[in-house]
């Protein structure tokens, strides 16, 4: 399984941006899928996830303003980032979760402008 993150940038305070993150291979449709951040010298943190039947996880600061969601058929899980700050400046990595096997792909940079 290889992913592939793409659709970071950088946005003014307020303003959007989507993410979506590819994957190869035959597993996505029965794997849990995720999208993580990281700043410098933190650790990374889980943002949201979304089950392989289309249930959804938010962290706090993510609720409200981003929408996660998949396209089992084009393997791609997204994320919509509404309302954007400048504390969501970070690398955004996707991770495809099966059973006990984790797959992370290379992170996207998103940064946010005051």
């Amino acid at each position: 399984v290889q992913l592939q993150a793409f659709g970071g940038g950088l946005v003014q305070a307020g303003g959007s941006l989507k993410l979506s993150c590819a994957a190869s291979g035959s597993i996505f449709s029965i794997s849990n899928m995720y999208w993580y951040r990281q700043v410098p010298g933190k650790q990374r943190e889980l943002v949201a996830s979304i089950t392989r039947d289309g249930s959804t996880n938010y962290a706090d600061s993510a609720q409200g303003r981003f929408t996660i969601s998949r396209d089992n058929a084009k393997k791609t899980v997204y994320l919509q980032m509404n309302s954007l700050n400048p504390e969501d400046t970070a690398v955004y990595y996707c991770k495809l979760g099966h059973w006990l096997q984790d797959y992370w792909g290379k992170g996207t940079q998103v940064t946010v402008s005051s």
